[in-house]
């Protein structure tokens, strides 16, 4: 993953497509940031996070741009997060989301909203990079009311 980042970094210089450029570099900057600061490697799934964050971040941004009229910067940070999503396992759809969210209430025996910290916990692992934390969340909020 890293690899093909710092690729897709330097194809993007070539071609002079600064959008793409400044958004894996902001990727990079926080991997770098992440093994100077903790004096390690970068996993995997630690990329992952970090790409996730950034498309979280980048939809509160079109949030807050749409309540202040701003079109260019909602445009700016849809096409930030098109790039982003480049990077990102594919999403998983809501049926296939209800499906794996409903073996894994019958696996730990949920019952009733008390559990749902239990299907949190356990969802949360199994679904990394494939699906949403809200999502997820609501999900298992339909299934065990």
């Amino acid at each position: 993953m890293l690899q093909r980042l710092k690729d897709d970094m330097k194809n993007a210089m070539r071609e002079k497509n600064i959008l793409k450029r400044d958004t894996i570099r902001l990727i990079m900057s926080a991997i770098k940031q992440i093994e100077v600061d903790e004096r390690r490697e970068v996993s995997e799934s630690d990329i992952l996070k970090i790409i996730q964050k950034g498309v979280k971040q980048r939809e509160d941004a079109i949030n807050f741009a749409k309540d202040g009229g701003r079109d260019d910067l909602v445009e700016q940070n849809q096409n930030e997060i098109d790039i982003l999503k480049e990077y990102l396992p594919k999403q998983l759809s809501d049926e296939e989301l209800t499906t794996v969210v409903k073996s894994i209430i019958e696996k730990i025996g949920a019952t009733s909203m008390k559990d749902m910290g239990k299907v949190m916990g356990i969802a949360s692992k199994e679904l990394s990079g494939k699906a949403d934390g809200k999502r997820i969340n609501q999900v298992v909020k339909n299934i065990l009311e």
